[in-house]
């Protein structure tokens, strides 16, 4: 069974729409710092406008500690979005409650209003089934239908993600949609050379997609804060760069089983050893059988791949067909130590094939680095769920949509 899409034949006309969408941006105060999540659902929303439904867009922002944490209110996303559709957008006052059935039940066609946030109520991530039943069958009385649109949350079992739609005529949005198309070309005979690009802080986060992935690629590039765990591993001094030793077997089996798959591993030979957390810190570039032996010793920490790696590594991703990208090379927020991950990035644009931006924190990367979101195949908006999909984990949000493997 194939998963549910909007297509042209479906009738919207005066139809109530829930769009559970994943609005989840960065915020310096009140102040959208990238809004690429919100205008990457924006075709749905136009496309269902334009069909005259009356839609309710909701999701969630952050983890916020109950309903008065007004730090996480979605209103400065109602206030984007209403400079981005060239309408108004009412954000209503609550996630529930009189005053927002009076404001859903009184939409009209073509309008739009913005739930507040969606985790403001607790019963949208509860872990008891019924607790989230019961919050999605207050939304059933007042809704037609449910457009799923938030493949961010689409691997949790969440009310307005699960079991709304199975209380609604439900689809997947368009974003949704394209996530699907994009991750299963990843999976289902990708074309080579394919090329798998992995850094972010932990080895832990990365270990089912790396074991998923085994069997059908060419080459793994490893860096950021992971790569140090890989390299102690190898029985490398990686003097405090940040370093998961409970890992250090597991590395080493990861090591030796790709070369019985005939994949490549590529690990940087150069680091740039920083003497300390910060923006302005001094550093060096250092091989990385000599990570101790610069100005600060075995206090150093690494905070980015060294230039010869970066070039290489840029080398084998541009040759590449298909690559995916999930997680930075370095600590990129700090821009003495951003030019590992923006060379990786460039070499991604210079892909002769399908180049895959893997959601979360490489997002945010391209985007604070300069780079358009269309100069790469596909930026995904769901960082975890993304990689749950490669590892061929359950995702009961588009399961509930009709989806199987």
């Amino acid at each position: 069974m194939s998963l549910r899409a909007l297509t042209e034949d479906l009738d919207f006309d005066g139809q109530v729409v829930f769009l559970r969408v994943d609005a989840n941006v960065p915020l310096d105060g009140s102040v959208i710092t990238d809004d690429g999540r919100i205008r990457a659902f924006l075709p749905t929303l136009r496309w269902l406008l334009g069909r005259n439904a009356a839609v309710v867009v909701a999701s969630h922002l952050g983890r916020p500690k109950g309903p008065e944490d007004a730090t996480l209110s979605l209103a400065p996303v109602a206030a984007r979005l209403s400079e981005l559709v060239d309408a108004p957008v009412a954000m209503l006052p609550a996630v529930t409650g009189p005053d927002v059935w009076g404001a859903v039940d009184n939409l009209l066609p073509g309008q739009v209003c913005m739930v507040e946030n969606l985790r403001f109520d607790e019963r949208e991530t509860s872990s008891e089934p019924a607790e989230r039943l019961a919050f999605a069958l207050e939304w059933a009385d007042h809704v037609d239908a449910t457009v799923v649109e938030g493949f961010g949350v689409v691997h949790r079992k969440q009310a307005s993600v699960y079991e709304l739609p199975s209380l609604t005529t439900s689809f997947a949005g368009r974003l949704v949609e394209t996530e699907v198309s994009v991750l299963t070309a990843l999976t289902s005979a990708p074309v080579r050379p394919y090329t798998v690009v992995l850094g972010g802080s932990k080895v832990s986060d990365k270990l089912g997609v790396i074991s998923a992935l085994l069997p059908s690629v060419d080459h793994i590039v490893v860096g950021g804060g992971m790569v140090f765990t890989i390299l102690a591993a190898q029985g490398f001094a990686v003097g405090k760069s940040l370093l998961e030793q409970d890992m250090m077997e597991t590395c080493r089996n990861f090591l030796a089983d790709a070369q019985r798959h005939n994949v490549t591993v590529h690990l940087p030979h150069d680091i740039v050893m920083a003497e300390s957390f910060s923006p302005d810190a001094d550093s060096d570039v250092l091989a990385v059988d000599a990570l101790e032996s610069g100005r600060f010793g075995a206090d150093a920490l690494g905070l980015d791949i060294g230039p010869e790696s970066a070039q290489a590594f840029a080398e084998v991703i541009a040759s590449s067909h298909t690559a995916f990208w999930n997680g930075p090379m370095g600590v990129f927020e700090f821009e003495a130590f951003a030019a590992g991950t923006k060379t990786v990035a460039q070499a991604l644009t210079a892909v002769d094939g399908l180049s895959v931006v893997g959601g979360g924190d490489s997002a945010a990367a391209v985007r604070a680095l300069g780079f358009p979101d269309d100069a790469f195949g596909h930026i995904s908006t769901g960082g975890g769920a993304s990689l749950e999909f490669l590892e061929g984990s359950a995702l009961p949000g588009l399961e509930i949509l009709g989806w199987q493997r």
